[in-house]
């Protein structure tokens, strides 16, 4: 691992970017929080509702999901909104149904009884990681809106943080300046327990081995145990 690459924003390879989390955010939504990896910012808001999809219906069963968007000037230059092209582009489904996996994962669905909990991510300002930090906001306001509901749906904390190699450098939570240049960049999204829920890894500009996976898979979960503590300090709030 080459020790000559210094990242863009001084950090070490093996730290995470500043975290922060404010919880009940929204007036409105039974859940809220607007959660930062640095200069990426994600608000997640949680509606409750008390109906489910059509194939759970009669089944004692609940339902979580989730939607993503990114705001037309989280990136440095304007995109046009999806909703004016009729249906969300590839990127977009992908992570929102990976978001909508993850927080399913969290939840115990037949304590939830016959209700579907929606995820609304919204992307506010998008520098890398925008899929890690809804999961990890949005199991936060997934708990924010459940916090009433006893026996308490939710089972576990999850989260998720990206790792890889830059420059022949193992790293730790890559903003876009990193992302982008990645020789390989895998997301992890685990529990507290430190199971695994989904992995998503790609070569980028080189082939990586096996022990370069195991690497990275283990600085990933020690990013994941950081921001399990700081979900935790987050709901001390309700």
């Amino acid at each position: 691992m080459s020790r000559r690459y210094e990242r863009p924003d001084g950090r070490a390879y093996e730290t995470m970017r500043p975290v922060k989390i404010e919880v009940g955010v929204s007036k409105f939504a039974e859940g809220s929080c607007r959660i930062s990896f640095g200069d990426t910012q994600v608000l997640c808001l949680a509606t409750v509702e008390d109906r489910v999809p059509r194939h759970l219906e009669g089944k004692g069963t609940g339902w979580v999901t989730a939607e993503y968007a990114m705001l037309p000037r989280s990136t440095p230059e304007r995109s046009q909104r999806e909703s004016l092209a009729g249906r969300p582009g590839g990127r977009t489904f992908e992570i929102q149904r990976l978001v909508g996996r993850a927080l399913r994962a969290a939840v115990d669905l037949k304590l939830l009884g016959q209700r579907s909990v929606t995820i609304d991510c919204e992307v506010i300002q998008a520098d890398g990681g925008t899929r890690t930090a809804a999961i990890t906001g949005g199991w936060v306001a997934l708990s924010h809106a459940l916090r009433y509901f006893t026996p308490r749906p939710v089972r576990r904390h999850v989260a998720a943080v990206s790792a890889g190699y830059v420059k022949g450098a193992l790293v730790l939570d890559l903003p876009y300046a990193e992302d982008s240049i990645a020789d390989a960049d895998v997301n992890v999204v685990a529990t507290d327990a430190g199971e695994l829920i989904e992995v998503q890894g790609t070569a980028e500009q080189r082939p990586f081995s096996r022990e370069d996976f195991d690497k990275i898979l283990a600085l990933s979960m020690r990013g994941i145990e950081e921001l399990v503590e700081a979900q935790k300090q987050a709901i001390t709030s309700f």
